[in-house]
């Protein structure tokens, strides 16, 4: 159970942080448009990133002993920047989430959420190096670690998809993103140094 919650409080960590294919999944879900479709597209697709990372990972590891540590400390320095980018953004402060814009069809939806999670390093760096990367503190416990990092994606966008309405009033406001940015920043530096001393 240990792997299975640290793989599903990484997992919420890294996934909160507002990029774009989370504004995407909010704006979509603010407009009450293929609500369904976007969040399992965003989940469906975590999950199998997820995978490669945390299996890929233990045979890479296999082959190379060093990538651990290596990848490890490089975790550190993701999520220390991470967290401090969160910071510097709640510092600024935040802007009010606007919903704006002409409906699109399903397809052209999917393809918008596709490209802002496929072709998105941050996506593919959160996924499949970082959980590849932390999944390796838990010998034996890949499956568990993964199951949950993907509990927690499929939570988190299903929640923001259809809790948007309950939301829509909350992030109109710039405020909601500076505290938003400053729970996010807490949680990164919380996992940085846990992983920093193992």
């Amino acid at each position: 159970m240990a792997a299975f919650w640290a793989g599903l409080r990484l997992g919420l960590g890294l996934i909160v942080a507002i990029g774009a294919q989370n504004a995407f999944v909010l704006r979509q879900g603010l407009r009450r448009e293929h609500v369904f479709a976007v969040a399992l597209f965003c989940a469906a697709s975590d999950a199998a990133l997820i995978a490669l990372g945390v299996s890929g990972f233990a045979l890479a590891s296999d082959a190379a002993p060093w990538l651990g540590p290596a990848l490890r400390w490089g975790g550190v320095a993701f999520l220390a920047w991470y967290g401090a980018r969160a910071f510097l953004a709640a510092w600024r402060g935040g802007s009010g989430l606007v919903a704006a814009g002409g409906a699109q069809s399903l397809a052209a939806t999917l393809a918008t959420i596709a490209a802002l999670t496929w072709a998105n390093p941050h996506v593919w760096l959160d996924t499949v190096v970082l959980l590849g990367a932390v999944s390796a503190q838990f010998p034996g416990q890949g499956v568990a670690f993964a199951a949950g990092a993907i509990t927690a994606s499929f939570g988190f966008f299903f929640s923001l998809a259809y809790g948007a309405r309950l939301l829509a009033p909350v992030f109109e406001r710039p405020r909601a993103w500076v505290v938003l940015d400053i729970l996010i920043g807490l949680v990164m530096w919380s996992i940085a140094l846990q992983l920093a001393l193992g």
